[in-house]
């Protein structure tokens, strides 16, 4: 008797077993490398859909105070027609007058509260818990180590969520992350082109502070916010260097298989033209740090150490063999932060000594 199988997720585990994207790169040299990126590149970008149109930002300060050796800023702005977004910035203390400092966006994960224990607030146990188990307040460790750093709300997380007050529009059992994909690719949108229209909108306020050098920006994010590091540094130029921490591993692993992803993190069509090394190496021959956790449940070790030797072969064929490095940490999913300090401080160009914090 023939073997059936009723299982859908079964038949796309079976789908993926053998699949070879489109554009894997495979090649070796300089001029491979190049042709291979300006051949996928358009392809890959195609996949997020349309991008909103750019609004005027419109910032407007909030609240202002010094806490932990930086000065604190909230404020709101308009990041695309319809819609506003909270964004904190952290400024170190000592910063002189008529200063400017390199700036990092620094990007959160998948998580009720958003940007806020990034970027250090620790105002509850459900905050500190947060920032315990993944290592999570780099917003703030970044700032004290004399970055200036700033974060916004992705779309369905922390203020734009809206399960939170004052909105209330609460969905039970629903996850308003999946909501707004399925919303956005209605439209011809998705997710990601959204989140990173209002990046790029958070960055153009962001530039125009005093003490910010526009010429000197990094990019970083844990999980989901690794995510969001990936397209950010593929989307706007001004990033000059980038760490994704714990968002490296094979599509058919913790996507298909272990359904360890979301609305955000999905371009329709992606995997069918590269896997998840492939994209990470489009930032190719800008600096990039991948971390690791070698514990970590989300993201196996394995396969994500496959995914790294696969973004390695593609920077060394660009050339740009020493501005890829890896932070494989001892952790589980949570930033390592051995190598970041170091990191930006050579590729952003900011030589001053540390400035310790709390």
């Amino acid at each position: 008797m023939t073997v059936r199988n009723l299982s859908p997720q079964q038949m796309f585990i079976d789908l993926v077993k053998d699949h070879v994207p489109e554009y894997r790169f495979t090649g070796r040299s300089k001029g491979e490398f190049a042709s291979w990126k300006r051949r996928a590149f358009p392809k890959v970008m195609a996949t997020l859909g349309d991008f909103p149109d750019k609004v005027l930002a419109r910032p407007e300060l909030l609240a202002e105070w010094e806490e932990k050796g930086l000065r604190r800023q909230r404020w709101i702005i308009d990041v695309q027609q319809h819609i506003s977004a909270t964004l904190l910035v952290n400024y170190p203390l000592d910063m002189k007058r008529g200063e400017k400092r390199p700036a990092i966006l620094c990007c959160h994960g998948h998580g009720p509260y958003g940007k806020e224990p990034v970027m250090g607030n620790n105002s509850s146990e459900a905050l500190r818990d947060d920032i315990a188990a993944h290592a999570y307040n780099y917003g703030q460790v970044m700032a004290q180590q004399g970055f200036v750093t700033y974060a916004i709300d992705w779309i369905g997380f922390g203020e734009r969520n809206d399960n939170q007050k004052p909105n209330h529009y609460h969905m039970t059992g629903r996850d308003w992350c999946n909501l707004y994909y399925l919303h956005a690719t209605m439209l011809g949108m998705t997710s990601i082109s959204i989140n990173v229209m209002h990046g790029i909108a958070a960055t153009d306020a962001v530039t125009e502070m005093p003490g910010v050098d526009g010429s000197r920006l990094g990019v970083m994010g844990l999980s989901g916010g690794g995510t969001m590091t990936l397209w950010m540094a593929l989307c706007d130029k001004r990033f000059k260097a980038a760490e994704i921490i714990c968002y490296s591993d094979l599509w058919a692993a913790f996507g298909i298989r272990d359904l360890n992803y979301c609305g955000m993190q999905v371009a329709p069509g992606l995997f069918k033209l590269m896997d998840l090394p492939d994209v990470q190496g489009l930032i190719a021959p800008r600096p990039l740090l991948i971390g690791i956790g070698a514990h970590d449940a989300c993201f196996k070790v394995d396969t994500a150490m496959r995914c790294f030797r696969q973004v390695e072969k593609i920077y060394r064929a660009a050339g740009a063999g020493d501005k890829l490095e890896l932070d494989l940490h001892p952790g589980a999913h949570g930033w390592g932060g051995n190598k970041s300090e170091a990191f930006f401080k050579r590729h952003l160009k900011y030589s001053r000594k540390d400035h310790a914090g709390d």
